[in-house]
């Protein structure tokens, strides 16, 4: 049982560093005007998510949340051709989170936490993902509470945390 324990902890620690190497190769291949939703689902694989924009175009949300800390949205127009390539993890994106969001708009702007816990006393539901910081030996964590009630966002904030 300890063993098979020990395999599944070095299986995610593995895919967690191997990931981010895989997607820097792969999304050099991905050229906005050129690249194809066929081709793009033959590099990246099935979306986590798909968007329908009001202009007719697609994004696909390919989230790399709890072992890593990026999330890629991928916008295709309805050529079927990628329009851009953006990872939304970013201070930009943190910026336009702002009170009275719903889940959905932070769900688009943001990609699917890495992890989402509700506080039944506190009236909270909070979303966490882990991003980028700094220094090496801490990680990050951007947090953002919605109110069980209305359902928005009443506010965001970051943690930091020693890795373990």
């Amino acid at each position: 049982m300890k063993t098979k324990n020990w395999i599944t902890t070095a299986m995610a620690a593995i895919a967690a560093a191997i990931l981010p190497a895989c997607d820097s190769v792969v999304l050099q291949d991905i050229k906005p005007g050129v690249t194809t939703a066929v081709e793009l689902r033959a590099k990246m694989g099935n979306p986590g998510f798909e968007f329908r924009n009001e202009d007719g175009s697609v994004t696909w949300e390919y989230s790399r949340q709890p072992a890593g800390v990026h999330c890629y949205m991928i916008t295709l127009g309805p050529d079927q051709i990628v329009r851009s390539l953006d990872q939304v993890l970013t201070e930009a994106s943190y910026a336009k989170a702002r009170e009275g969001m719903t889940r959905d708009q932070i769900r688009r702007l943001l990609g699917r936490p890495a992890s989402s816990v509700v506080f039944d006393n506190l009236r909270e539901e909070v979303w966490e993902w882990h991003i980028e910081g700094t220094p090496h030996n801490e990680e990050t964590y951007l947090n953002i509470f919605f109110d069980t009630s209305s359902g928005l966002l009443k506010k965001a904030g970051k943690r930091v945390a020693m890795k373990g």
